[in-house]
C-alpha cells in the first residue's frame, strides 16, 4: 500500500540524510549548546512545570524517533555488510556455500555451525602450538 503512495523511496532518502546528519561530531557540538541554554534557562526560570514538560515531551518524541532511525540504519548496514561477506565466501575456493545464510537459521542450527567452527580453531591452535601452520582450507 505504501508503494502505491510513494512513500517508500522517499523515507530510505530522509533517514540516511538524517543519520549522516546526526552522526557528524558537528552536530554534537551544536547539541551542547543547547543543552547549556536549556540548563540556563532552566535556572532562571526555576525550571518551571510547562517548561519541563515541553523539554521532556520534545526529548522523548526525538528519542522515539531515533531508536527507528538507527534501527533502520542498523538493518540496512547488517544487510550490506552480510551481502559483501557473502560475495567472498563464494569468491573462496574451498569455502562451503552452506554458510551464506547463518544469520537466517535457528539457534540450535547456528551453535552446530559455531561449535564446528570452533573446533577448526581449536585445531589450527594446536598446530601453532606443534610448530605447524594454521592456513587451511581443507575441512575434516
Amino acid at each position: 500500500m505504501l508503494e502505491s503512495l510513494n512513500i517508500t523511496p522517499l523515507y530510505p532518502r530522509i533517514a540516511k540524510a538524517i543519520s549522516l546528519f546526526m552522526g557528524r561530531p558537528s552536530t554534537f557540538l551544536l547539541a551542547v549548546p543547547a543543552m547549556v541554554i536549556w540548563l540556563v534557562t532552566g535556572l532562571l526560570f526555576g525550571f518551571s512545570g510547562t517548561g519541563q514538560l515541553l523539554s521532556n515531551t520534545g526529548t522523548t518524541i526525538i528519542t522515539f524517533l531515533m531508536v527507528f532511525l538507527i534501527q533502520m540504519t542498523l538493518y540496512r548496514d547488517t544487510a550490506a555488510m552480510l551481502m559483501k561477506l557473502d560475495k567472498l565466501i563464494r569468491a573462496t575456493n574451498g569455502a562451503h556455500n552452506a554458510i551464506l545464510d547463518l544469520e537466517d537459521l535457528d539457534d540450535i542450527l547456528l551453535e552446530k555451525f559455531r561449535t564446528r567452527y570452533r573446533s577448526f580453531a581449536a585445531q589450527a591452535r594446536a598446530n601453532i602450538a606443534k610448530g605447524r601452520g594454521d592456513i587451511d582450507t581443507q575441512e575434516p
